[in-house]
This record gives C-alpha cells, sequence and structure tokens, in this order.
C-alpha cells in the first residue's frame, strides 16, 4: 500500500482524529504482544526493526551490521519473516533457486552477502540459522515479535519521515505507542537528515539511548552525472530514492512510484521501456526493486546501488561488541 498523506500530517487531521479510537485498541493490544518474553535463542540475536510501518532502511542497516559483526570475528546469519514471499519457512535462501515471490524481496538482498533464513516462525528459524553455521543472528524486522528473545535490538528511522503523526495504525504510521517501544531497543540508527528524525532522536538521547547517525551512499557516483533516466521503486519512500539520484546528478525525465514490495509484472515493464525508449533515457530502480523484476526484463533495467555509512563506526562496534560479550541464558 502507499501510506496516506495524513500519516504525515499533524495529528489533528480529521481523519486521524476518526481513526484515533481504532488506533488505540489496535496500538493497546500490539504493545500488550510485544511485552510477552520470547524464547531463548540458542545465540545472540541482533534485532534490526522500526517502529512504523513501512520502509525505514532497516535491509542497508541488517547489512552493514553484518559487515561489522564479521569484522569482530563472527559468522553472523540472517533471519527474516519473508514479507511478499509464499514460503513459511524455516528454509536456508538459495540465490539460484529461489524468487522474491517465494523468499520476499529483502532475504534475496540479504543471501547476497551471507546466509539468510526465511522463517515465520522465528524460533525454529534461529534454529535453522545456527544449522547453517550462524554464532549470531542478524533479524530483519521483528522488533515487535515477541516469539524470540532478543540481545540486542536497533530501531531505525528515516530521518525525513521521522513517525509521521505519532499515532499508532491505521490513525497513523506507528505499530506500536512509541512510549510502549522504547522498553524494547537499545539504540537508534537514524539515516539521513530532517527535522522528523531529529524529534525522535532527542527522545533517545532523553532516555540514556546511543544515537548512530547514518547515511545511504551510492556506490557509483559518476555513473548517472548528467545521465536521462526513467526511475522507478516500489520502496517505503520511492521519493527518497529519486531524490537521490537528482544528488548524484541524474535528469529525470519521469518517475513512477508503486507501492512498497510491489509484485512486477510483464506488463509493468512494457511501459517504462517503452517510455524510456521514447525520452532516450535509461531505466534505473533500486537492488530492492531489481530482484523482484520478471527474470526476461532485469537486463533493460540498470540498478542504483547503495550501501549504509555511520558516523562513528566504531561506537556501534563498541555496542555490538558490549552486546556479545554480556552474560547469555541457557537457551
Amino acid at each position: 500500500m502507499h501510506p496516506p498523506g495524513f500519516w504525515s500530517r499533524p495529528p489533528g487531521h480529521p481523519l486521524a482524529r476518526l481513526l484515533a479510537p481504532a488506533g488505540r485498541l489496535y496500538g493497546g493490544l500490539a504493545a500488550n504482544r510485544m511485552d510477552r518474553a520470547g524464547a531463548v535463542p540458542p545465540c545472540p540475536v541482533l534485532c534490526v526493526g522500526n517502529f512504523t510501518l513501512g520502509g525505514a532502511g532497516k535491509t542497508p542497516t541488517a547489512l552493514a551490521l553484518a559487515r561489522l559483526l564479521r569484522g569482530l570475528g563472527r559468522n553472523p546469519v540472517f533471519l527474516s519473516r519473508g514479507y511478499g514471499g509464499r514460503a513459511a519457512g524455516p528454509l536456508l535462501v538459495d540465490p539460484a533457486r529461489h524468487g522474491a515471490a517465494e523468499v520476499g524481496d529483502e532475504p534475496l538482498l540479504l543471501a547476497a552477502f551471507a546466509s539468510a533464513v526465511v522463517a515465520r516462525d522465528r524460533p525454529a528459524g534461529a534454529r535453522l540459522c545456527v544449522a547453517a553455521g550462524g554464532d549470531v543472528i542478524v533479524m530483519d524486522d521483528g522488533l515487535q515479535n515477541p516469539s524470540l528473545s532478543k540481545t540486542l535490538a536497533l530501531a531505525v528511522v528515516d530521518a525525513g519521515a521521522g513517525i509521521g503523526n505519532g499515532q499508532p495504525f491505521p490513525a497513523g504510521p506507528l505499530r506500536v505507542p512509541l512510549a510502549r517501544q522504547w522498553p524494547h531497543v537499545a539504540g537508534l540508527v537514524l539515516v539521513g537528515e530532517g527535522a522528523p528524525g531529529e524529534g525522535v532522536a532527542a527522545q533517545a538521547r532523553a532516555r540514556g539511548l546511543p544515537v548512530h547517525r547514518a547515511r545511504l551512499a551510492p556506490e557509483e557516483r559518476a555513473t548517472w552525472a548528467g545521465r536521462r533516466v526513467v526511475a522507478f521503486a516500489g520502496i517505503g519512500r520511492p521519493q527518497k530514492f529519486f531524490e537521490t539520484l537528482r544528488g548524484l546528478g541524474a535528469e529525470i525525465v519521469a518517475e513512477r512510484a508503486f507501492p512498497d514490495h510491489h509484485p512486477y509484472r510483464p506488463a509493468d515493464l512494457t511501459g517504462l521501456i517503452a517510455l524510456a525508449a521514447r525520452e532516450g533515457a535509461c531505466l534505473v530502480t533500486t537492488e530492492k526493486d531489481a530482484v523482484r523484476l520478471p527474470p526476461q526484463e532485469r537486463e533493460a533495467v540498470r540498478v542504483l546501488r547503495v550501501a549504509l555509512c555511520f558516523a562513528d563506526e566504531d561506537g556501534l562496534r563498541r555496542q555490538l561488541a558490549d552486546a556479545l560479550s554480556a552474560p547469555r541464558e541457557a537457551p
């Protein structure tokens, strides 16, 4: 779905007021569920989640954490619910055999870096992660899922979006009222810049939580300067992708935004390819979108690859090392 526009407006919007009772009910039930004790995992679990529905940069953060963990001598394995995929798991992802329709788009991106497991039953997925050789699990999403105890949970916030109007779904984008989520996180990852995110960062600091500032850095900057492109994306905030391209000097002659996790079909690409041909431009999308493209159409599309860079990588590395060295409860 596309996030409703009123989610990013002040909480006094008429639709937000109308839906507030439903939001209080949903948020309260979700908060009570979040507070439940989870199963003790067979190895440390680092959870990368977010406070709101939609994208915030969890998958790039999970990849960045896995790189740091390897630098600490650990063997991380990713655990994901596999949103958008039909496989319930537990299943070890094989990019050569599995597609986004089966395992979801994020697990395919993660599996290109390290072993990745898809499982709706998180404890069962954790056992498969260990069987696959992992000594630490990086859980992509699942902050509000209580089924598996977390060693360390980090909340990712897109600084440009923050937490929207601060209301629980459906009155706003929050999965659980923010006050009920803070006790479950040990730090904040703030991606990009923007006043909405700074407000959340101030709340984190007031609670004594570290704020890890980060930015998404394109891997090939010179490739896009002066290039005419037709840009399309089906992610949480497509506009952020378009803005990144413009910042690299690309000339966007047309942009198309699809719903998050949109399952692309050949008909979707036919129109985009024709548009790019008329404009004398190239088609470009995100890595997350690329894995959902029909295989026969992928060669017609360029991909903007990005990596998450931290302003104080040493500070985050210390927090990870401290969490991994803390005494653990036996599974």
